[in-house]
C-alpha cells in the first residue's frame, strides 16, 4: 500500500518526522507531498528545493520514503503516484475542524483516496511550525523542536 504525506513543511519539525515515520511502519511506500504553494500560509520562510532537501536527509535511513514537491490538488498527486491513503497528523480540535473540511473536499474531487490521521505523539502536541518560526524570530530555544540543520538555517534565516 502506498500513502501521501501532504504538508508546506516550512519548516519540517519533529512533530512532522514523528508522522511520516509512523506512517513508513504503517504503508510499503510512502510519499511526503512538499506543497509549492498554499493558499492557507503566507510566503514560505524556505524555498521549496531547501524543505525537500531538508526532509531527505531526516528520513535518509527510510527506505520506502520518497520525497517530492507538487503543485496540484492532493489527491491528484495521490493518484499519480498510486497512493490509496492521504495520512496527516493532528494534535487538537481546531486541526481536526480544518481537515475534516479538507477531507470532504478531497472526497469529492476522489473518492477512492482515503484520509487517516495520526494522533501527534505528546510530546509533539503542540508543536507547529509557525510556532517554531516565532520562538526562532525572537531568540528562543528550538533545538529540540526540529532537527538540527533546520533550527541552524532558521536561526540564520529569521533570528535576531
Amino acid at each position: 500500500m502506498i500513502a501521501v504525506c501532504p504538508g508546506s513543511y516550512d519548516p519540517v519539525t519533529n512533530g512532522h518526522l514523528d508522522v511520516i515515520r509512523r506512517t513508513a511502519a504503517l504503508y510499503d511506500e510512502v510519499w511526503v507531498a512538499v506543497v509549492n504553494r498554499s493558499v492557507r500560509k503566507s510566503s514560505a520562510v524556505f524555498d521549496i528545493a531547501d524543505r525537500v532537501g531538508f526532509i531527505e536527509r531526516a528520513v535518509a535511513d527510510l527506505e520506502n520514503v520518497k520525497v517530492e514537491p507538487f503543485s496540484t490538488l492532493v489527491v491528484e498527486f495521490a493518484q499519480e503516484k498510486g497512493a490509496g491513503t492521504i495520512v496527516k497528523g493532528l494534535r487538537a480540535i481546531s486541526d481536526f475542524e480544518y481537515e475534516l473540511e479538507m477531507n470532504q473536499l478531497n472526497r469529492r474531487e476522489n473518492p477512492n483516496v482515503e484520509s487517516v490521521y495520526l494522533m501527534a505523539s505528546p510530546q509533539y502536541s503542540f508543536l507547529s511550525s509557525s510556532g517554531v518560526k516565532e520562538l526562532a524570530t525572537f531568540g528562543g530555544r528550538i533545538d529540540d523542536l526540529v532537527p538540527a540543520e533546520v533550527a541552524r538555517r532558521l536561526q540564520e534565516q529569521v533570528g535576531r
